[in-house]
């Protein structure tokens, strides 16, 4: 195998790195803090082209390899995951829901400006009850002859208070399971739906998350994506999209976590001589230097299957996604314990990091849920 990166994922990186430095890490403190999501950042990263991931051009999209949508999430969430996230979605549940089950009308009308960074969406999947099981869904639709009424509500949901439309999904007949499911797109401003942010989050501030209301929303008929029955398959065609850009974003932060702390135990003196001559401080910098590195092959092979035009990539999906966000949530407790008293202080910013990290471990499926999906695929139990 060659492990070497090519002159344009360099390239990538290189542009990357110098916009996270100068635009990103002089603000993300600040930002976070005020539970705020940067739209001028986001108005930046649009006009270079970086929102556009494994969208094709001819929708707006960069028409990116997954291996250069990986490596530029991973370097812009060195310093902010939230805006790794801004990257990675467009190619994720909304953006994906369109381009491979949406009408041409749709894409033109959505997609195309979505891909473009000139508008923002939400998915709106999970719901207060049922949660990780899509199938057990509660939102209700009818289809009333000219148009379709939807009642529910899900949780969860991220840039709800920028988003210009949400894809989200409905159960017509319950009987049938998760072939009963229909997907359509909401407009934010209908009449029947509503929103409630959740405010002073423990992690993910930046983001804007909450519920997403629906009371006897009537939705044009050419607003269902795919066919009736086919929402669970669109809720589905981007999972793995999904779990390696959570991976990338993961590998993003365990770097930092791993620059603070190694930074931190060069220069912080104890009983005469810096803490990285320590010889737990050094296991503890171990730890993340191999975590890391396997995290990062996981990942990468991930993308490499898909750029290999594997047809399905679960099982490596759901390893790279649980492997780097269990690295994740150890790196980011080493490095609070490397700084120790001041990991709490705002000075540093490996407290973020920690109040972040457990929240890696639930997004784009919990961890208890990918250790079950791998025994499942290994035993023979789940096919691809």
């Amino acid at each position: 195998m060659d492990f070497e990166l090519s002159e344009e994922q360099l390239m990538v990186k290189a542009m990357a790195r110098d916009f996270r430095v100068k635009e990103i890490d002089p603000h993300v403190a600040e930002y976070d803090k005020e539970e705020r999501y940067p739209v001028d950042i986001f108005r930046k990263m649009a006009d270079l082209g970086m929102l556009g991931g494994v969208i094709p051009e001819k929708y707006g999209g960069a028409s990116m390899s997954y291996m250069n949508l990986a490596s530029l999430i991973e370097e812009i969430s060195r310093s902010c995951h939230i805006m790794g996230a801004t990257v990675s979605f467009p190619s994720g549940l909304a953006g994906s829901s369109l381009l491979f089950y949406g009408t041409e009308e749709q894409k033109q009308k959505f997609l195309v400006p979505y891909a473009q960074g000139k508008t923002m969406a939400g998915a709106g999947v999970t719901e207060p009850h049922s949660g990780t099981d899509v199938a057990a869904m509660e939102t209700v639709v009818e289809n009333k002859g000219d148009y379709y009424l939807v009642n529910g509500a899900k949780t969860w949901i991220s840039f709800l208070e920028q988003a210009s439309w949400f894809i989200s999904f409905a159960q017509m007949d319950k009987s049938k399971g998760h072939k009963g499911i229909c997907a359509f797109i909401f407009d934010p401003s209908w009449k029947g739906v509503s929103i409630r942010p959740f405010k002073n989050k423990v992690g993910y501030r930046p983001i804007s998350t909450g519920e997403l209301f629906f009371e006897d929303v009537r939705v044009p008929k050419e607003n269902l994506v795919g066919e009736e029955g086919q929402g669970f398959n669109v809720a589905m065609c981007s999972v793995e999209n999904g779990r390696m850009g959570v991976a990338a974003r993961a590998l993003g932060m365990i770097q930092a976590c791993l620059d603070e702390s190694v930074k931190y135990a060069q220069d912080r003196i104890v009983f005469r001589q810096p803490i990285g001559r320590f010889q737990l401080t050094q296991s503890k910098i171990t730890d993340m230097v191999i975590g890391l590195e396997t995290a990062r092959l996981l990942t990468y092979k991930l993308a490499w299957l898909k750029d290999s035009g594997a047809p399905r990539a679960q099982k490596e999906a759901s390893m790279a996604k649980l492997y780097a966000t269990d690295v994740l949530m150890k790196a980011s407790t080493d490095a609070v314990q490397i700084h120790g008293a001041y990991g709490c202080s705002d000075e540093y910013p490996v407290g973020r990091y920690f109040r972040d990290a457990k929240f890696f471990q639930m997004v784009e499926g919990t961890t208890e849920l990918h250790r079950i999906l791998v025994a499942e695929h290994t035993l023979g139990y789940r096919k691809n």
